[in-house]
């Protein structure tokens, strides 16, 4: 009965130990977290509660378990599983607070700075460093771990002697992979892309969604995403149209007849503007920029506070100037000449005759013969 007993109380002393201390804990930790609201620490040190009660767990069976009564192989192989335990409990627990702290600093860094390009740029070097942390701990942890077996500690000499050797074919092997390593540190410290930005890689147009060492994602305007290695961005040129701010202008082109009201339509852009949410008032413009036999190209200049926002307003200004010219000045859309050339209405003529027809011109979609005019 003894032998049954003994490993009953060292067992469900050391779990009702750890439920006291790890609840002790947390109930300080809230109120802490209640107390400084103007620090989310506390509050992020709450979700290392798992690992901390493991390691207390862990480590209370460690120091107890020679009291359970085992005999000498029952205790070497327990107390080898509670170390295992222990050091992989240590590790997460280490990197919850890691997370935390640096959390915690991006947190309080994005309160007091507004800038959005800085508070990406931050959040970048952040989040890979924290994938460095979680990677260095958990090769330590594992390396801990087998260190715990006699084999692998006898086997450490010859190890570290060809240690040299391993070191110069791994680096010839995984060339590509510490490269891209290397480039994910140069991007997130040398501020060339960061989360959030807009850019444009081979021809494709999207957003950085996820940066890690060794590859980048972007999600494009249609849902898709594109994932490149992070050397790309530091061996090609790439348009990054969040790069110094994320304001930019754009245009839109089109084409009209030479007789457009360029005046009203100036004011028709302006009135368009205005009632566009998505324009941040900026800038405008209407000019022509070039001319052909047939028809002009007339350039809207336009502004936005970025790149979702510019596409908004260049659709609204091409749709509504084409619905309002079709509308309002039908003459100034273009035109195929198939019969004498028109003036607009109430345009004088020089040397007309009372009551003549007027000649008519025709859209490029009208298939229809045009009348001729009757002779005087």
């Amino acid at each position: 009965m003894e032998n049954i007993l003994r490993p009953l109380i060292v067992i469900g002393g050391s779990v009702l130990l750890t439920l006291i201390i790890g609840w002790a804990t947390d109930r300080l930790m809230r109120k802490a977290d209640e107390r400084h609201t103007e620090t989310p620490l506390w509050g992020q040190l709450r979700r290392a509660r798992v690992p901390y009660q493991l390691v207390l767990c862990a480590a209370l069976l460690r120091g107890a378990y020679d009291e359970a009564g085992l005999l000498l192989e029952q205790r070497v192989a327990v107390g080898r599983m509670l170390t295992l335990v222990l050091i992989g409990a240590a590790a997460w627990l280490a990197i919850r607070i890691a997370a935390a702290v640096v959390e915690t600093t991006y947190t309080r860094y994005a309160r007091v700075h507004r800038d959005p390009a800085r508070v990406r740029r931050v959040r970048t070097q952040v989040t890979l460093i924290m994938r460095v942390v979680a990677a260095v701990v958990g090769v330590v942890a594992v390396a801990a771990m087998l260190l715990t077996f006699p084999a692998f500690r006898a086997a450490g000499a010859s190890l570290l002697a060809s240690a040299g050797i391993l070191g110069i074919v791994a680096g010839v092997a995984a060339q590509s992979t510490l490269s891209n390593m290397f480039a994910g540190f140069q991007i997130a410290f040398g501020d060339m892309v960061r989360l959030g930005d807009t850019v444009v890689v081979d021809g494709e147009w999207g957003t950085v969604e996820e940066i890690t060492l060794t590859f980048l994602t972007v999600r494009t305007w249609d849902e898709r995403r594109i994932t490149m290695p992070v050397s790309y961005f530091t061996s090609k040129a790439f348009e990054n149209w969040s790069r110094g701010g994320a304001q930019m202008t754009g245009t839109v082109f089109l084409h009209v007849d030479h007789s457009a009201p360029m005046e009203a339509m100036r004011e028709q852009l302006r009135d368009i503007l205005r009632a566009c949410p998505a324009w941040d008032g900026r800038d405008y413009g209407l000019v022509v920029t070039d001319s052909t036999p047939s028809t002009m190209e007339v350039r809207a200049l336009v502004t936005a506070k970025d790149a979702d926002d510019l596409w908004t307003v260049r659709v609204a200004v091409r749709e509504q100037l084409i619905r309002w010219l079709a509308a309002e000045h039908p003459y100034a859309l273009p035109r195929v000449n198939a019969t004498d050339a028109a003036l607009p209405p109430g345009f004088p003529v020089p040397g007309a005759v009372p009551g003549r027809v007027p000649a008519r011109r025709t859209h490029q979609h009208d298939h229809q013969p045009t009348a001729r005019p009757e002779r005087p």
